[in-house]
């Protein structure tokens, strides 16, 4: 895969190739945080330009061992494009492409299995405003009923639906989702519902009563933080120092 990187990045423009590198980057940083369901998740990134084009995750390889080079473009139509040697998650497929399609302002959708967002998919409620980081995504929260694992393209009409205008997502037994247009937006949303999922399973084994705040105080809350994900500047001085993590804990993913 290492031999590949220079024929990929030479076969490529610019942008996509930073696009490649910030998927890449996302996804070793999922790895970091444990986030990862050996590799049956999956994150996205549409390509820039005029196609309707975006990458995802080589299916079958592990996310610490996802590379620029080794993403694979495909488009809405699920033809893999080159260059490629691998193919991608069906299920990878029908969630991602369904988004990318409906939604032109999304540039980035990620998509986990882990424990807590599933112990949370399966509560009746779902996500409960009862804490801050909680009420940091509450107000953009939606919910995706279960129909088995996501092969069926008509099940495409019905996630659209439900995801609306809103970036966060949690289907139903399944797990959780977020979505951006930008890596780092996309990325905050899910690290503080990831976060807020595993503090209300954490809270609620503790056995107490617990305080949920009415809604001016999860609006409250939510303007007070919502610059992380629609400030430009921002997003960019938060995803550099992100990068830099990934530079540093698991270096060879922009290869």
């Amino acid at each position: 895969m290492d031999g590949q990187a220079p024929d990929v990045r030479s076969l490529v423009s610019e942008d996509e190739w930073k696009a490649r590198c910030d998927l890449a980057a996302l996804y070793r940083l999922a790895h970091a945080h444990g986030w990862d369901d050996l590799f049956f998740t999956h994150f996205s990134m549409r390509v820039p330009g005029p196609d309707e084009h975006f990458l995802i995750n080589p299916f079958g390889l592990l996310f610490e061992d996802v590379t620029a080079s080794n993403m694979v473009k495909v488009d809405l139509d699920g033809n893999v494009l080159p260059p490629s040697r691998f193919g991608i998650n069906p299920a990878g497929f029908v969630i991602h492409s369904a988004i990318h399609k409906a939604r032109p302002d999304v540039k980035v959708v990620m998509h986990l299995h882990t424990d807590q967002g599933v112990a949370v998919s399966a509560q009746k409620r779902g996500l409960l405003p009862i804490s801050q980081i909680a009420m940091n995504v509450f107000k953009d929260v939606c919910y995706h009923g279960y129909e088995g694992i996501a092969l069926e393209m008509d099940e495409q009409t019905r996630l659209v639906a439900d995801l609306g205008e809103k970036h966060v997502m949690i289907l139903r037994n399944h797990g959780t989702l977020a979505c951006g247009d930008h890596p780092f937006a996309a990325y905050m949303r899910l690290y503080l519902l990831e976060r807020a999922c595993k503090i209300q399973v954490l809270a609620q084994a503790g056995g107490a009563e617990l305080i949920e705040w009415d809604s001016p105080m999860q609006e409250k809350v939510y303007s007070q933080g919502e610059m992380a994900f629609t400030h430009e500047l921002f997003k960019e001085i938060g995803w550099a120092a992100l990068r830099n993590r990934a530079n540093r804990q698991s270096p060879g993913y922009d290869q």
